[in-house]
């Protein structure tokens, strides 16, 4: 039998129908390709992550997921282009230290602001390494801070460039150890790395995805992880921790995002395909032998942890005087 509904009925279900565009849209995602933004060039840590989670993130959802690298600006142009995007689901990003973070307080203005961003959760962190050239007279990680403790303006560091999270890890060491050291930034890590293996600078701090590579071949010496613990891929490395600066924890960490006002069965839908994906145990697996810690998280969690490195970092920034202008 077929039940006839009131003209006043049929009525009201089409506005409703009209007024809730988003949760059927939402059902029904996603119906085509997916645009992963990496705001970093490709061959680097966050497109080496964005490319091996990819993959199985597309298997699952049952669709594509391009890659779209959007280099330049610390970041700071490809973050801005997804946060203009449309809110989708049709837009993911990768965001970290830099663009979430560090960026709002290193520069008097940037053209997004990190709550243009919905956190979706955080997928993985680089450890940081105080690495230095082996012919640099550096014998131990406390001989290199006992130096550069006593001889302020002497020696330099290299850095991927001013704001990325090598370049705050190492003047939170000097703030920790009341040292100077003259920073010396470049245009991202590979120029960086390049010069500390040629000698024309001592030190630099390095993320295990550039790093484990150049000192698994000899061509740079590590003397200190900046994790709380040693990290499996350097057993023999100490921590600064051990080697007296307690409670010194910083690493190059990578969350997804998507452009704010997407909506919200998207979000937990994406988050929990995400953590899936990165629980596969092949996709696991690669990403740890790149250096990787997997370390996923929800949404409301990533965005706890904004919180308490955005209130962090940017004291530190603004006591220490710190610009990228």
């Amino acid at each position: 039998m077929t039940l006839a509904l009131p003209r006043r009925a049929l009525v009201g279900l089409g506005l409703v129908a009209a007024l809730s565009p988003l949760h059927a849209f939402g059902q029904a995602w996603p119906s085509k390709p997916v645009r992963w933004v990496v705001a970093y060039p490709a061959g680097g840590g966050s497109d080496f992550l964005a490319r091996q989670l990819s993959p199985q993130l597309a298997k699952q959802l049952g669709q594509t997921i391009v890659i779209d690298n959007r280099p330049g600006a610390a970041g700071i142009i490809g973050t801005d282009n997804a946060a203009k995007s449309p809110p989708d689901g049709y837009t993911i990003v990768t965001g970290d230290n830099g663009a979430m973070v560090f960026h709002e307080a290193m520069y008097k203005k940037i053209p997004y602001a990190p709550s243009d961003l919905t956190p979706v959760g955080f997928m993985a962190r680089f450890p940081l390494i105080l690495a230095v050239n082996p012919n640099a007279g550096f014998a131990s990680g406390k001989q290199l801070l006992d130096d550069i403790k006593k001889n302020p303006g002497k020696f330099s560091y290299a850095s991927p460039g001013v704001g990325s999270p090598h370049h705050l890890a190492m003047e939170l060491l000097k703030d920790r150890t009341q040292a100077f050291v003259v920073h010396v930034p470049y245009r991202g890590t590979a120029m960086a790395v390049q010069d500390v293996i040629a000698g024309q600078v001592p030190m630099m701090v390095l993320d295990t995805a550039a790093g484990l590579p150049q000192i698994r071949s000899g061509k740079v010496k590590a003397l200190a992880v900046m994790s709380k613990k040693r990290i499996p891929s350097l057993p023999d490395v100490p921590t600064l921790d051990e080697l007296g600066v307690k409670d010194f924890e910083v690493t190059a960490w990578q969350g997804l995002f998507v452009p704010k006002g997407t909506p919200a069965d998207i979000v937990t839908r994406l988050s929990a395909e995400m953590n899936k994906a990165i629980a596969t145990p092949e996709v696991k697996a690669k990403l740890e032998d790149f250096g990787l810690e997997v370390t996923p998280t929800d949404g409301p969690a990533l965005a706890a942890f904004l919180q308490k490195e955005t209130s962090f970092w940017h004291t530190l920034i603004k006591e220490r005087k710190l610009s990228a202008d």
